[in-house]
């Protein structure tokens, strides 16, 4: 009876995450990317795993690998969701690096990451989150990131704005700031953010 009630479990806790993202994305006007977020969830590599290694108060993905090492379903979804910096990681070709990196991200993903995470740990957290979850959340994984200077620039910056002065003040400055105009790009420059 455990996998009905981790089948009923999984279902709402990515349900109710794929609600809140689309609420968001849809106040800072990223309406196909709200409807489309994470609906790769629900095909049978994500879906199973997810109902296996349900817990309830994390992302199944993280049980999976501690008992596995690996989650097929993880590589699954960050190969297919541009929201998530890990889809951008490729290798250099600096004839002097010859590495992985991480790519800058298109500022509409990152904006979407930055919701994912706020949505994210609402679900988990729920009564105990505030304004600083995401944030935490982030920095608390940062030593693990492979991610793009300037995309970890503007994604801690968005989650300090959020921090400091609030959900409100984010999403308005998402939509009429950062997002405003779809072909101006950000850049970091003498450690500023820079729209242009």
């Amino acid at each position: 009876m455990r996998i009905f009630k981790n089948l009923k479990g999984h279902f709402s806790t990515i349900t109710h995450h794929k609600m809140l993202v689309m609420k968001t994305c849809f106040k800072v006007g990223l309406y196909k990317q709200g409807l489309l977020h994470d609906l790769s969830k629900y095909t049978p590599i994500e879906f199973i795993p997810g109902v296996i290694y349900y817990q309830g108060d994390r992302s199944p993905i993280n049980r999976e690998k501690e008992l596995k090492t690996c989650s097929r379903g993880w590589l699954h979804h960050k190969g297919r969701n541009l929201h998530h910096f890990e889809y951008w990681i490729d290798y250099s070709i600096n004839p002097t690096g010859g590495k992985l990196v991480g790519m800058k991200m298109p500022k509409k993903y990152v904006a979407e990451m930055v919701i994912d995470r706020i949505s994210a740990s609402k679900n988990y957290l729920k009564d105990q989150y505030n304004d600083g979850s995401a944030l935490a959340y982030y920095l608390n994984g940062k030593h693990m990131m492979l991610i793009d200077d300037e995309t970890d620039y503007l994604s801690r910056y968005l989650l300090t704005m959020l921090d400091m002065k609030g959900e409100e003040y984010l999403l308005h400055y998402m939509r009429h700031t950062l997002l405003r105009h779809k072909n101006r790009d950000y850049h970091v420059r003498d450690g500023k953010l820079y729209l242009d």
